[in-house]
């Protein structure tokens, strides 16, 4: 059965990484990229797919916020929400919109596992499940983080 809850974050987070793009063009690509495993999961709720749906939601948005909080990415953001709290001027909307990002996936986490945990719990294919998920979403973030490197390290590169 389709989760109405999980499909709006699902398309909440793509927007979001839709709308970064238009902040960010010059790395459109980049974060189209990322919007696409929103994508893949709301078209495995469309195809009734909700256990591979239910462990991506929740391995995808996991490892997005760990790769955030790895590169200083969180705290920048949630500096700049500070700031606009402090104060009523927006200087950088693209912190907001991660920001926003950040929360929306920790609630698709949340909500995704507490679906996983009621619909799917004690099957025996937790743990099958939860690695396979994890390794596509490794490979897909992995590809991301050597996209970024190229293209970041291209524009450094002196011509």
């Amino acid at each position: 059965m389709l989760h109405k809850g999980i499909a709006t974050l699902a398309a909440g987070l793509m927007l979001c990484f839709f709308l970064l793009s238009h902040f960010d063009p010059e790395f459109f690509f980049l974060h189209f990229y990322e919007a696409l495993v929103y994508v893949v999961i709301l078209l495995m709720l469309f195809y009734f797919h909700e256990r591979w749906a239910y462990m991506l939601g929740i391995v995808a948005p996991a490892e997005w916020l760990l790769l955030m909080f790895i590169t200083g990415g969180l705290t920048e953001f949630w500096t700049h929400v500070v700031n606009i709290l402090r104060g009523p001027t927006l200087t950088d909307p693209p912190a907001l919109v991660g920001a926003l990002v950040s929360v929306l996936s920790l609630s698709m986490i949340l909500l995704c596992w507490y679906r996983w945990r009621r619909e799917f719990a004690g099957l025996g294919k937790g743990i099958r499940t939860f690695l396979v998920s994890l390794g596509i979403v490794s490979t897909y973030y992995l590809v991301l983080i050597f996209w970024f490197w190229k293209a970041v390290t291209a524009a450094l590169s002196p011509r």
